[in-house]
């Protein structure tokens, strides 16, 4: 197999992205039928290559930028997006809305969306719905809604062949992000379910791993990024063994390394934050008080 693929397989290619597929890089999919090929998340490594595959349709999982940066050099192709997450193709505030970051970064965050992601609007784009099936001649893409991400995160089931999509349940030791005004522990953990219901032979990553294959491996890597929600969560309680507000909890870091310096790393440390303060004060293992937190 070229050095330039992870998986190529009955007309489906699987593009290693720069540094291994690692953010703000990744894996994109390449999908030929008889009838017509489709790309899945174009993204910043295929943006900056010399030449990119044809495709007749490009299909977007959700809409973060590193899935649409290389859109851009598909002007003229149709463009299939959830339907919950299509307002980020619609316009920069559409996008903005998506992420929910607060207004003393979200100005840069802008301008580094445009510049670095090469970001243009695309209202054009077509939603798909889970169930969507999309037929290419002797293969068919299946959409399969998986949430928690964003709102409208979808897999793609490649069959007959068996290769699953999977996007951003990407399997890496940093475990799910949910750090957007668009995300949800709830819907995340829906997914898994989902997840561990699905037939597959190839499971895909867009970011870090990549391809893994066979069910029971996919399994055992699901299992352990699941269960990062959990270490996240029993490290918070430990924490809050005495009253914490959230800025102090924001400064703490459950989800990012201390050393990490992401434009946006506090902001999804916070919302990430809110979503696991609100079920555990729901679930009575955590009292607020005069804007402080602790466990009961």
């Amino acid at each position: 197999m070229p050095d330039d693929l992870l998986l190529d397989v009955n007309g489906i290619r699987v593009l290693k992205g720069t540094s291994k597929g690692r953010y703000p890089h990744g894996n994109s999919v390449v999908v030929r039928g008889t009838d017509s090929t489709v790309i899945i998340d174009p993204s910043l490594s295929l943006a900056d290559a010399v030449e990119v595959p044809g495709a007749e349709t490009i299909l977007v999982s959700h809409c973060h930028e590193d899935h649409i940066a290389g859109l851009f050099r598909y002007p003229d192709a149709p463009i299939l997006v959830p339907e919950a997450d299509k307002l980020g193709l619609d316009s920069l505030d559409g996008l903005m809305r998506i992420y929910g970051l607060p207004a003393s970064i979200e100005g840069e965050w802008r301008d580094e969306v445009v510049e670095r992601f090469h970001y243009s609007p695309r209202p054009d784009a077509t939603a798909c719905r889970d169930g969507d099936i999309i037929n290419l001649g002797g293969t068919t893409l299946h959409v399969v809604h998986l949430p928690g991400h964003t709102r409208g995160h979808s897999g793609i089931l490649i069959e007959p062949h068996g290769v699953m999509y999977l996007a951003d349940v990407d399997l890496t030791g940093f475990g799910p992000y949910y750090g957007d005004a668009w995300s949800s522990l709830d819907d995340f953990e829906s997914t898994f379910r989902r997840c561990r219901d699905i037939e597959a032979r190839w499971f895909v990553t867009f970011h870090h791993r990549g391809v893994v294959e066979g069910r029971q491996e996919f399994l055992a890597l699901l299992a352990e990024y699941e269960a990062v929600i959990g270490r996240r969560e029993q490290a918070l309680l430990d924490f809050l063994e005495q009253p914490h507000t959230l800025d102090e909890i924001v400064a703490h870091r459950f989800v990012y390394r201390p050393h990490v310096t992401l434009l946006f790393a506090d902001a999804v440390e916070h919302r990430s934050a809110e979503l696991h303060l609100e079920r555990l004060v729901a679930a009575s293992a955590v009292q607020e008080q005069d804007g402080k937190y602790w466990r009961r």
